[in-house]
């Protein structure tokens, strides 16, 4: 959740970087204007620029990645699935229950199972415990693969932030030089 709130957190940074870049631009065509007669007469003529909505620049609209969502929806789920399962998260209601469904084996599984009752009962239990053990191991590689995937795209997104910025920076300092020569 915290990866997906630092995504959010870049693509409004990315953002505001575009809407500086094109406040930039506006300021350099005023400079213009301001700097000569004859750049106020072109700018004068020329059609002003849309005021409409920065311009992306290759940024497509944030959501986190879907495989990282999927993961932390049915890693959830597991979870609460265990918690109502496991038994020193529920309340039992005897104290032999681990004991009780060993009739509840089909005559397939029986047969896996050594003859003795309570050898039985504990090789069970043990297959039991294994398959949540598989289960969570399930869980936290999904989650791993959908963290690894989304900090994939974010590392793209901070590569295309950082070279925006880079760019920004430039120009700043080319409008501020300007600004001083006036």
């Amino acid at each position: 959740q915290e990866l997906v709130r630092q995504g959010e957190a870049l693509k409004r940074t990315e953002q505001m970087v575009d809407k500086m870049d094109q406040d930039l631009k506006t300021s350099q065509r005023h400079i213009n204007s301001i700097k000569s007669v004859f750049g106020g007469l072109v700018n004068y003529f020329k059609a002003k620029p849309p005021e409409s909505k920065p311009e992306q620049n290759g940024a497509p609209e944030y959501y986190a990645n879907s495989r990282l969502k999927e993961a932390m929806i049915s890693s959830k789920e597991q979870e609460s699935k265990y918690q109502e399962s496991h038994p020193n998260l529920r309340r039992l209601d005897n104290s032999d229950s681990d004991f009780s469904n060993i009739d509840s084996i089909s005559s397939v599984q029986q047969d896996a199972y050594p003859k003795n009752q309570h050898l039985r009962a504990y090789h069970q239990k043990i297959d039991n415990n294994l398959d949540e053990m598989s289960s969570g191991l399930s869980r936290l590689k999904n989650l791993a693969l959908g963290l690894q995937t989304e900090i994939e795209e974010q590392d793209d997104m901070l590569d295309r932030l950082t070279k925006k910025v880079e760019i920004l920076d430039v120009n700043i300092k080319s409008t501020d030089k300007k600004i001083r020569q006036l």
